[in-house]
């Protein structure tokens, strides 16, 4: 069989509120797809067989706002202790999906823990390595048989680094022929997107529903990423999951991070997104949530906790005191948010100013919906507060953070709380 190149991938015409229309799937009572919203979702890296660390990690993941969490399921042991950790947190309220993470070996482990088949929410799999050679097809088709049996949908995901091989040089050896051979990188990517329509097809073929499947074609790098994922946009319906394979640590995964959801997500392409973070030691792995919230946030496709301009600092800034001030704010108001979400519907899409002298301080504050304007070098020692663009009071003394923030819980009970008594 020789392929040929598809059509010129033009960039959709699909904006930030109006986004490429997918097949919805729902997992464990989360939509993804369709006109539902983008889902953060994110993955522990415990080991599942000790259903305590796990169970802790999944709570902090979803506490931090993770709508669905992904387990590694790689033994008989880690297996056996799905349902365990899913009772572990039903008991706590929790009702986070689970999915189970299947490289291998899936097949031999749901077939000998249907109690893990059947707790799980979604199970996830590798088209690379569900199986070699003879075997591919058929370990590929007892994952699906029991993804039907349990009414699970599934997650097919490929992925650059284990990329399944065979296909690979099949693909290699038939752009050999084509008069005008595409570069190898290019190659790899068609690789990849076959990799995944193909095995989503083939899951059709065997009677799982196409609103039950999910698709990633994973990458680390930015621009490959971006092209990947517009050519699987123009090619099918599928929900899409995007994430950035082994983005790296701190600012160098956050940012490459960022840069090639944002620009897909801008484009309307992405029903689902984890930020692969790999975590600073003593970091905590909710890191990789808070990232993906703000993300989504800061683009204006969800609210979830009040965001908090703050300016630079500059030589008129140099007392660190309106950093401090941000950063407890940022932090009281995040804390404050699980409940809110319950009592104060509405308050995460609060906006926050915090500034550091007269120059944009007073306007930035304006625009907020509660700001307040720090006293910059050689300002007088007083800061005015704003909301909803008016000045309503001047903090001054050693007590202005805790002032400030006892301001922002008075103007959320204010705003927000008559709704939740109304309701």
């Amino acid at each position: 069989m020789n392929f040929e190149a598809p059509a010129p991938c033009t960039v959709p015409e699909f904006g930030p509120h109006s986004r490429r229309r997918t097949r919805q799937v729902e997992i464990g009572g989360v939509r993804v797809g369709g006109n539902a919203p983008v889902v953060v979702q994110s993955m522990t890296n415990t080991d599942t067989s000790d259903v305590q660390s796990t169970a802790k990690q999944v709570a902090e993941l979803w506490r931090a706002g993770s709508e669905l969490v992904r387990i590694t399921v790689n033994t008989a042991e880690a297996a056996a202790a799905v349902p365990r950790i899913r009772d572990r947190l039903a008991m706590q309220g929790i009702e986070v999906p689970l999915i189970g993470d299947f490289h291998y070996n899936g097949h031999q482990l749901l077939a000998g823990e249907p109690a893990a088949a059947e707790a799980l929410a979604k199970y996830r799999i590798n088209p690379g390595n569900v199986g070699f050679g003879k075997k591919k097809d058929l370990q590929f088709a007892q994952l699906i048989e029991f993804a039907i049996r349990y009414g699970k949908p599934v997650r097919i995901g490929a992925n650059w680094g284990s990329l399944d091989q065979a296909l690979a040089a099949r693909l290699m050896d038939e752009n050999a022929q084509r008069a005008n051979p595409w570069d190898a990188g290019r190659v790899l990517r068609e690789a990849l997107i076959r990799s995944a329509l193909d095995s989503a097809d083939r899951a059709v073929e065997l009677g799982l529903s196409a609103d039950r499947i999910v698709l990633s074609a994973k990458v680390s790098g930015v621009q490959e990423l971006v092209a990947v994922y517009r050519e699987l946009a123009t090619r099918g319906d599928y929900a899409l999951h995007l994430g950035l394979t082994e983005a790296g640590i701190g600012s160098k995964g956050i940012v490459a991070s960022s840069a090639a959801l944002g620009l897909l997500l801008q484009e309307g392409i992405g029903d689902t997104i984890r930020i692969s973070l790999t975590p600073e030691p003593g970091q905590s792995r909710t890191n990789e949530v808070i990232v993906a919230q703000e993300l989504l946030q800061t683009m204006g496709l969800r609210a979830f906790t009040p965001m908090v301009t703050a300016c630079p600092g500059c030589g008129r800034t140099t007392s660190t005191f309106f950093q401090e001030l941000a950063q407890k704010v940022q932090a009281h108001v995040r804390e404050k948010m699980p409940k809110w979400k319950i009592t104060h519907p509405g308050a995460e899409n609060l906006t926050l100013a915090v500034m550091g002298c007269v120059v944009n301080g007073p306007g930035e504050s304006r625009h907020a919906n509660i700001g307040i304007s720090l006293p910059g070098i050689g300002e007088a020692p007083s800061a005015p507060v704003f909301e909803d663009g008016e000045k309503t009071v001047t903090l001054r003394g050693e007590h202005i953070a805790d002032d400030f923030v006892g301001l922002i819980d008075r103007y959320v009970e204010r705003r927000y709380g008559a709704a939740s008594d109304a309701a």
